[in-house]
């Protein structure tokens, strides 16, 4: 099947199921697993069905095919009862939904790795539901290849997460976001860690980030995550499988628990941890090692995240996280732990993105990145500041991510400042020549600049990219009232930040007068 019937037939196969669930009883959190396991059954059957030939040639009569040989060539033993194409087969007056749990309990019962990680539960959709959504999936081991099952997983995954609204935030980082984040960070090899892993879209995007260069994700890599919400984790076991990859992915929570032992652990840490987090219990955190610049004073989870991420890379290790805008320009005791890690010269990029690319929040947020081996090059005393806010591609009214040329022109921004070769493998070499024809990094007004550390302890310890950026000259293009409200908006939510901080000094100046 070629990649343009692939594209068709991801598309049919949601709005299929989407109007399936819409003449159901079930909310779209209560069908995505059932959903995403027949999706994964038709995965593991295709696999299965590929490599069968292969071993009934070389088996013989005192040496049959065994479940071993296929968990030998890192497929799935898929027994015959548990296969879609016998599910969609059986005769329409058996308990369909008993019958899709049996075959969900049958293929962990031969792959201990999957256990208690597929969906159950299925005898609580409709009859009718189920019997559409077996016809929907059964053709597709025999129609299509290892990797489309992947992306439909993925598609299926956004689609979920945009119905879901903020729930679905938890489980889902935007692909677009993602995609920047590993550019700009680039996992070639080495252990990836994500603390806060949802289902697990950081890792499979590392590993398409290593076989866009030409080699084996399976062989490079290594991930480890960690995950609050028992639902989600499966979800993540699920898409590493799907995408060919093993990984350790645990349920824990992360503010007391660390169950990879991560202090110093991971060449390359990814996340996008919840915002500002109350009611955390610092009392539990007393000499914990992943908060080695101290413990946040108001109650809000976003320094001690940072602090897991700055702690868990192992020496030359590189992180990129989402984070709250406000983190960056926080007061106080945050400020004076802001202040110990930029002192450290770890943080290397800092990126601001615009309003709407998250289902959780429609508020601009930063990427950070952090980089222990910039000590001893010449980054290592500044940082370099992107404003993104006015790149994005509008998807709709409520959402939007970048288009590929974006992304690259992003990353090829941090790759001249690294004195890295561009890339323009995705159409990004006209953005990259309008902005650096010269082909070597310069500070552009409103997109880029690198700062000094002595630059950024006279913004405050800062670390707003629109402190540093400036404003790009603007030409009337025909925005429409819509975008120019929203940039307003985000100017407008950086000025109430910076105000904020400086409502900060004035309070702390005018008490230390006053206790005088």
């Amino acid at each position: 099947m070629v990649s343009t019937d692939l594209a068709q037939v991801r598309k049919r196969l949601w709005a299929a199921a989407d109007e399936m669930r819409a003449n159901s009883a079930l909310a779209p959190s209560e069908y995505r697993g059932p959903v995403l396991g027949l999706i994964f059954l038709a995965y593991a059957e295709h696999r299965f069905d590929e490599m069968g030939p292969e071993l009934v040639a070389k088996a013989t009569p005192r040496r049959p095919v065994q479940p071993e040989d296929y968990k030998a060539r890192s497929v799935l033993y898929v027994p015959e009862h548990a296969r879609l194409s016998y599910l969609v087969r059986r005769p329409e007056g058996g308990n369909l939904g008993a019958a899709i749990d049996e075959a969900m309990r049958a293929v962990e019962a031969h792959n201990p790795e999957l256990r208690d990680v597929l969906p159950k539960g299925y005898q609580r959709v409709e009859k009718s539901t189920l019997v559409e959504l077996l016809r929907l999936f059964a053709p597709l081991p025999r129609l299509l290849s290892g990797d489309a099952f992947g992306l439909i997983y993925e598609d299926f995954l956004s689609n979920f997460a945009a119905a879901e609204g903020r729930l679905g935030g938890e489980f889902f980082t935007p692909y677009s976001i993602v995609r920047l984040i590993v550019e700009v960070i680039e996992p070639f090899h080495g252990r990836v860690f994500d603390p806060a892993c949802g289902s697990g879209g950081m890792f499979v995007q590392c590993a398409k980030f290593v076989e866009r260069h030409q080699r084996s994700a399976s062989r490079e890599l290594s991930v480890y995550g960690q995950e609050q919400k028992e639902a989600t984790v499966p979800l993540a076991r699920m898409n590493l499988a799907l995408h060919g990859l093993s990984g350790d992915i645990r349920l824990g929570n992360s503010y007391y628990d660390d169950l990879h032992d991560s202090v110093g652990a991971f060449d390359f840490v990814m996340a996008n941890p919840p915002f500002n987090v109350d009611n955390v219990d610092k009392s539990k955190l007393a000499g914990d090692p992943r908060f080695p610049f101290g413990i946040p004073k108001p109650d809000n989870a976003n320094y001690l995240w940072i602090q897991q991420f700055y702690s868990a890379l192992a020496r030359g290790g590189r992180a990129g996280f989402v984070m709250a805008n406000s983190a960056a320009d926080a007061g106080h005791s945050e400020a004076a732990l802001r202040r110990q890690l930029i002192e450290s010269r770890s943080v290397d990029v800092m990126i601001a993105i615009g309003t709407n690319f998250f289902y959780t929040v429609t508020l601009p947020v930063t990427l950070w990145f952090l980089d222990k081996g910039k000590s001893g090059t010449d980054r290592e005393d500044t940082v370099l500041f992107i404003d993104a806010r006015h790149l994005f591609r509008q998807i709709d009214r409520a959402h939007r991510d970048f288009l590929p040329e974006q992304i690259e022109l992003l990353a090829n921004v941090v790759r001249l400042y690294r004195g890295e070769e561009a890339e323009t493998s995705a159409g990004g070499e006209v953005l990259l020549k309008d902005q650096f024809p010269d082909g070597r990094y310069v500070d552009v007004p409103g997109l880029c600049k690198v700062a000094t550390l002595a630059e950024i302890e006279a913004q405050g310890w800062s670390l707003n990219p629109g402190r540093y950026t400036g404003t790009a000259a603007i030409e009337d293009d025909g925005e429409d009232f819509t975008e120019k409200l929203s940039g307003l908006y985000d100017e407008f939510t950086r000025l109430s930040d910076e105000a904020d901080v400086l409502r900060a000094k004035v309070d702390l100046a005018v008490q230390g007068i006053l206790n005088a």
